[in-house]
């Protein structure tokens, strides 16, 4: 039996030896466990439409995201205690890389002590370290974490796109995109600065590898042009100008937005796309963000004799932004009436108004829209939200 002494020698060891960084994942969670002196722990990640937790140390059972204790640790980024059939105790620990949720992490134990969470704490925080540093370039996390194969556009869209869920103490943004495996032209980005959170959301014309290519310059001209200190219309302007280079039978609507992390100021341009909404506590702020939409972005634009419009409006705290794409509201139920705005918005409210997280919020928006017809959407459906929540003064 180890000691908490050699425990923590064991662990030393294993951090400062440079060959743990090849192991996989297996192997490493076996030597971390080893070394914190627990019992036996299993790694669990979210397939990508977030409905099942899939082992991945373990030949064991997938999971259900949802009505599972696993998956309430996912579902709530909390830990979660269980008595298996055997009289283990399993403690649930959520994987998270920041604010973007991986999986979970399940300790077997026989006894739940203080010294058990401590530790398993510590391995869910180096685990989801190093799952995120592998999974860029280890095929095997992305075959575990898919139901069925993807198509080529979506392939190569989703290698462009940042993680679903960004966040830091003054703000938190989330997206969602379905049908997850036949994406077209859909794409969303969000990223953060000291001062700044960039967002925006994409729809290229059409559903095929030309679409994806067209949002697929559209992110990479709106980042360059962001990472070379552009402001927000000389951004979209880039994407203007890189659309009708590489694309001049292209076009893409979007909306580009800036958000002042410590003024809660809101800075946004709307190419053709449909309006953002603004949510206060359980109500939405009707026509807050509704300006005249100026023309999708691409060569059709740079025939057009006035600049890029820029907008703002100045959040409160707890304030939620929602951009989203035509495909969400232009979903049909199962009775082949629209999803409608209306039924849309109303869902986010109930969402938001349960006090679920951001992220889960939108999981469980998605799958609603999903589960209301026939499990597969005609076009692409994109849904970003953020939340300003600066620290109380």
């Amino acid at each position: 039996m180890s000691t908490p002494e050699t425990s923590d020698a064991l662990l030393q060891d294993f951090l400062a030896d440079p060959a743990h960084l090849t192991l996989d994942l297996g192997t490493a969670v076996a030597r971390c466990v080893r070394a914190l002196g627990l019992q036996h722990a299993v790694v669990y990640l979210a397939d990508l439409q977030q409905r099942h937790l899939v082992p991945q140390t373990d030949m064991g059972s997938t999971l259900a995201v949802d009505g599972t204790l696993a998956g309430w640790a996912y579902r709530t980024q909390a830990l979660r205690v269980e008595e298996s059939e055997t009289g283990e105790i399993i403690a649930w620990f959520p994987l998270l890389d920041g604010a973007e949720r991986l999986g979970v992490l399940g300790v077997h134990t026989m006894a739940v002590t203080a010294s058990t969470l401590s530790r398993g704490r510590a391995l869910a925080s180096l685990l989801a370290m190093m799952i995120t540093s592998k999974r860029a370039y280890e095929d095997s996390f992305v075959r575990r974490t898919r139901t069925e194969q993807m198509r080529l556009p979506s392939e190569m869209l989703r290698a462009f796109l940042p993680p679903r869920t960004i966040g830091n103490g003054n703000v938190v943004s989330t997206a969602v995109l379905e049908p997850a495996y036949e994406i077209g032209g859909d794409a969303f980005d969000h990223s953060l600065t000291p001062t700044t959170l960039h967002a925006s959301v994409l729809d290229a014309m059409g559903h095929d590898l030309a679409s994806g290519l067209t949002s697929a310059v559209a992110l990479a001209a709106c980042r360059n042009a962001r990472r070379n200190g552009a402001d927000l219309p000389e951004l979209v302007t880039s994407v203007d100008e890189a659309l009708s280079r590489w694309f001049p039978d292209q076009y893409c609507t979007g909306v580009l937005t800036q958000l002042n992390l410590a003024t809660g100021v809101l800075r946004w341009c709307n190419c053709g796309h449909p309006t953002p909404l603004l949510l206060r506590g359980d109500h939405l702020i009707v026509d807050a963000m509704e300006r005249d939409a100026d023309p999708p972005m691409g060569a059709p634009f740079l025939l057009a004799a006035q600049p890029r419009r820029t907008h703002e409006l100045a959040l409160e705290p707890g304030d939620r932004v929602l951009l989203y794409t035509d495909g969400v509201t232009e979903a049909r139920t199962r009775d082949a009436q629209l999803f409608g705005l209306e039924r849309f918005v109303d869902y986010v409210i109930r969402a938001t108004a349960s006090g679920e997280l951001a992220p889960e919020a939108l999981r469980r928006l998605i799958h609603s829209m999903l589960d209301a017809q026939t499990g597969q959407l005609q076009d692409d459906a994109t849904i970003l939200m953020f939340e300003w929540r600066p620290p109380a003064a």
